[in-house]
């Protein structure tokens, strides 16, 4: 669950810094070689670890220089899809991150763990596509009220799917007389 909640305040800390003034030429050159500096620094460091926590560090350093990069361009060229993109390649990194890490552990529990990080994904896929149609400009009220509406139902029956996915992952791991109550309170809670 730290998990999630680490991932959501890091789309709203994206949101803030993609939000800036569009930035300059030479403003871009120099931000995008401090992006590569801070990567080679990065992986300089993974250089030094061993096994899985090595692999997790490489991840880490490749999804924050994609992310970097892609609020980068965010900010020099502004617009509805490049915050849209910055929103996605970030969820992507986390996920890509978490999945590392749910190497680590073996069987069922690294089902559950990949399963808890695919709903985390699609929770915040769907964050940002909703708003994407929240911060279109132009439509009418009524038209973007209806478009919003329509994109969070959406989202929802995407993330019912997710989390009951997770859910059922972790029935598996149980006996099976409890597994069944647990399978019918996960259907009950997300209806699939």
């Amino acid at each position: 669950m730290t998990g999630a909640r680490t991932l959501m305040a890091l789309v709203v800390a994206s949101l803030a810094a993609t939000t800036a003034i569009a930035m300059d030429r030479s403003g871009y050159r120099t931000a995008r070689d401090r992006i590569r500096a801070e990567l080679q620094t990065r992986l300089a460091h993974c250089a030094h670890l061993t096994a899985n926590a090595r692999d997790v560090c490489l991840k880490e350093a490749r999804g924050d220089e994609k992310t970097a990069r892609a609020e980068l361009e965010a900010r020099y060229r502004p617009s509805e899809q490049a915050l849209y993109q910055a929103r996605v390649v970030r969820a992507d990194a986390a996920y890509e991150v978490a999945r590392e890490q749910c190497d680590d552990l073996a069987g069922k529990a690294r089902t559950v763990c990949q399963k808890d990080a695919k709903g985390v994904h699609v929770r915040a896929v769907e964050d940002a596509k909703v708003a994407r149609i929240e911060a279109r400009p132009g439509d009418t009220p009524a038209a973007k009220a209806a478009a919003v509406a329509e994109a969070r139902q959406q989202a929802g029956a995407r993330r019912r799917k997710a989390d009951f996915d997770a859910a059922k992952a972790r029935c598996e791991t149980q006996a099976s007389d409890l597994r069944v109550r647990c399978l019918d309170d996960a259907r009950r809670v997300y209806g699939p």
